[in-house]
């Protein structure tokens, strides 16, 4: 690990995506470009290389250009999928505005979200086929619906069937998809945000917002040549670093077949790298212990980190011998894990960090295409979430004696704005155009950000003091036995107006089944008073509520706070 900021790394620039296609397609025709299963459980990995997903692309847009669908807007719902990624990919090489939607969501807000985008056409996966029935009869204006598998459906057609049909096209000179002329400062993808604090809003993004945030921000960090996707496809996270990021730079991306089969998958196929949120990252930290401590290698385990530690700092760097076992179970391959989407405890940065995983945190928003800050492969800060993507202005609004205030950020990777909603937009720019995100931090002297929270979130106290729930969360996430915790101000039934900070916990069960504490309630109350002895006063937590089942989250594995009932006896 460096103790100081390096040269850049290289990349690869492009204008839009028809651009990147083409691009990568002549420089390593013959490299694969996804891998997947059609079923998780063949042996067979189906492999497709840079050369074939352009063709692929090139001609499914050819095709839909002859059936209007240049300049339309379309919904795009379904898993993580070759056909879904390349479908993304076509619509905005011909100009169409994509809305990709989450196929868990109910069918009225799926409908919901068709009517108020403006869809006249959806391209769909065979998974949701009884809700695009259902659908059907909601009245939309839909034009044209087409599977991205297989389907019997009269009224449907398929992706595949699409492609042959323009793939004759193109061969007998119909060069409708390179003739298109894209406007990359064009509306091309309203992201609808699946907001925690409530009901979210369509985000609009150009072709060079995405562009740019992938261009600029892959100077900062090197991906390895093999990764596997386990992030939904709807969400910016997913489509722009996990699809647009990789493929512009030459990297094989494996399909996982789903969050069931992940850990088996990552076993099989052997990335390098991820692209996670922290949930999984942190089901992947509890799972090393839990295992060491069934097979009683709890104590060696830690015993073996501190003599590593101890010998790097002597410039001997042992780590994929000691712990090789534990690499074995992640396919003994992989090197690093880049992290966005929520916060991600330091503890388990560091923990990873020991046994020869390097995890890159970062920061990121949908507004922001999403990526607007990184740690460096060989120079990370704890605690930080990076240094700002290239070409990117970062300021923190009316800071306190602290230097923390709202994180502002500028820069061509920022927002359209927010559909059919200019009073939102209106109201998320500052007068100099910053865009202000609502989240709390500072920046140090060399210009790295440090997340402090959400400002929705942030609890008032009587007496002035701002109380920052995230920072509690992070201290109650190092309890053992912790799988979840939410910090809030309750909201009393019986006793109006007292303030009172409360913990709420869904335990680890099976954590601490494992060293025989069967008085979770006691347990936790103990090592929460403990924990109030070392903050100060006004933030310690007064009431700790334990829960049965987990919290509920989005799909991009964020708690939905505003789903959490806070009243209090």
């Amino acid at each position: 690990m460096r103790k100081k900021n390096y040269p850049l790394y290289e990349t690869t620039i492009f204008e839009d995506f028809r651009i990147m296609t083409e691009n990568v397609a002549k420089k390593y025709p013959d490299r694969v470009a996804f891998s997947y299963k059609k079923d998780p459980h063949d042996s067979e990995t189906i492999k497709v290389t840079y050369s074939q997903a352009r063709d692929f692309i090139r001609d499914m847009g050819t095709e839909l250009i002859s059936m209007g669908f240049s300049d339309k807007h379309i919904a795009l719902i379904g898993e993580t999928s070759y056909e879904w990624i390349s479908s993304y990919f076509c619509l905005m090489s011909i100009g169409s505005v994509v809305v990709p939607v989450d196929k868990d969501l109910p069918v009225d807000e799926i409908a919901g979200i068709m009517s108020f985008a403006d869809c006249e056409a959806v391209i769909y996966s065979p998974l949701i086929e009884e809700k695009i029935e259902i659908l059907r009869t909601k009245g939309l204006s839909i034009k044209k619906y087409i599977c991205l598998g297989k389907t019997d459906k009269d009224f449907s057609d398929n992706i595949h069937e699409i492609a042959l049909r323009g793939g004759e096209r193109f061969k007998n000179g119909d060069n409708a998809y390179y003739d298109y002329k894209i406007d990359p400062e064009r509306l091309a993808t309203i992201v609808f945000t699946s907001g925690t604090t409530g009901k979210g809003k369509g985000v609009m993004l150009s072709q060079k917002n995405i562009v740019s945030d992938m261009t600029q921000g892959m100077y900062l960090f090197a991906i390895t040549p093999r990764t596997m996707s386990v992030l939904p496809p709807h969400h910016t996270y997913g489509s722009t670093v996990n699809f647009v990021g990789h493929f512009s730079q030459g990297s094989e991306i494996y399909i996982s077949s789903g969050l069931k089969y992940m850990i088996n998958e990552i076993k099989e196929q052997k990335p390098q790298h991820l692209i996670l949120v922290p949930l999984f990252i942190e089901t992947m930290h509890k799972k090393i212990w839990q295992n060491a401590e069934k097979t009683g290698k709890a104590d060696l385990l830690r015993k073996m980190i501190k003599v590593s530690n101890a010998l790097r700092k002597c410039g001997i760097d042992l780590r994929r011998k000691l712990f090789k076992s534990i690499h074995e179970n992640f396919g003994g391959k992989l090197e690093m894990i880049i992290c966005g989407g929520a916060s991600l405890n330091q503890d388990i940065i560091d923990f990873f960090d020991s046994i020869g995983m390097t995890i890159l945190n970062g920061y990121g928003i949908t507004e922001c295409s999403p990526l607007v800050s990184c740690n460096r492969n060989k120079y990370q800060k704890k605690g930080s979430v990076g240094i700002p993507i290239i070409g990117e202005q970062i300021k923190i609004k009316d800071p306190d004696e602290n230097g923390e205030g709202e994180i502002c950020v500028k820069g061509p990777n920022v927002m359209l704005g927010y559909y059919k909603d200019p009073e939102a937009t209106a109201q998320v720019f500052d007068e100099e155009g910053y865009f202000k995100t609502g989240d709390y931090g500072r920046l140090d002297e060399e210009g790295w950000l440090y997340i402090t929270g959400r400002l929705k979130n942030i609890i008032i106290l009587s007496n002035g003091k701002n109380v920052y729930p995230e920072e509690i969360e992070t201290e109650i996430s190092r309890i053992y036995g912790v799988s979840e915790v939410v910090v809030y101000a309750g909201e009393s039934k019986t006793q109006k107006n007292k303030e009172v900070i409360v913990a709420e916990i869904f335990p680890d069960y099976e954590a601490l089944s494992m060293r025989g504490i069967e008085n979770v309630e006691e347990y936790f109350n103990n090592e929460i008073k403990k924990m109030n002895n070392r903050m100060v006063s006004y933030k310690a937590v007064k009431l700790v509520k334990i829960r049965k089942e987990e919290f509920q989250k989005n799909a991009s594995k964020k708690i939905l706070r505003f789903a959490i009932d806070k009243s209090i006896e």
